[in-house]
């Protein structure tokens, strides 16, 4: 599933559909998708649905509208799956606004999934001194930042999803499933969300470097 259901308000835009070095933000994110699952659900805001299913023609692609928060967006986008999948499947839930989710990412998590480890995801190092805004410094080398593509078994997320409850990303939600503990695996520095400006001149400069080579 890739999640593009944002309104871009910090951006200015909605960045998902802008052009990246030649295709956009969200064809990126499918694109890698597409290559490791049987389908993919994109999830935009309802008045992009046309314009999107006009852009992804391919069959194993389905277009649904999304939810006032991200958390509503993922469960429409959920709906949409329920009855294809088996418990045991392996649902990958991506944000399209970080659309340099490498191949072998994908590969390291979907391999990480299964019946114990039902929940992984993927994570960095944090480089700068963290503080707390009372006061005080925070032991960095306890704390990672976590990213997308987050896999799952597909009974997992389909009932960490089905309280209702909200969180930041879907990892979080299923933690506060009695017993299931979720799986760290090493993430990638490029794989940055594009939040900023700043953060999509920096992902452009990364393809058109990698593009030279």
């Amino acid at each position: 599933m890739i999640v593009a259901g944002g309104s871009g308000l910090r951006f200015g835009e909605r960045k998902q559909f802008i052009d990246l070095a030649g295709k956009s933000v969200l064809e990126r994110s499918v694109e890698t998708a597409l290559e490791h699952s049987h389908g993919v659900v994109i999830v935009v805001p309802d008045d992009s649905i046309g314009d999107t299913v006009a852009n992804f023609v391919d069959p194993k692609i389905s277009v649904v509208g999304g939810g006032s928060t991200r958390a509503k967006s993922v469960r429409f986008g959920l709906g949409a799956i329920e009855a294809r999948v088996s418990p045991d499947d392996v649902v990958l839930i991506h944000d399209a606004a970080r659309p340099l989710a490498s191949n072998e990412l994908y590969q390291r998590l979907i391999a990480a999934v299964s019946e114990s480890t039902p929940a992984v995801v993927p994570v960095i190092e944090i480089a700068d001194t963290l503080r707390e805004v009372g006061g005080g410094t925070v032991d960095r080398s306890k704390l990672r930042a976590v990213q997308t593509p987050q896999a799952f078994r597909a009974q997992t997320i389909l009932e960490a999803h089905s309280t209702g409850e909200e969180g930041t990303d879907d990892a979080s939600l299923v933690e506060l499933m009695s017993g299931v503990a979720v799986m760290m695996v090493e993430g990638e520095a490029p794989n940055r969300k594009i939040t900023t400006r700043f953060d999509f001149d920096a992902a452009r400069a990364h393809l058109v470097a990698h593009a030279r080579q």
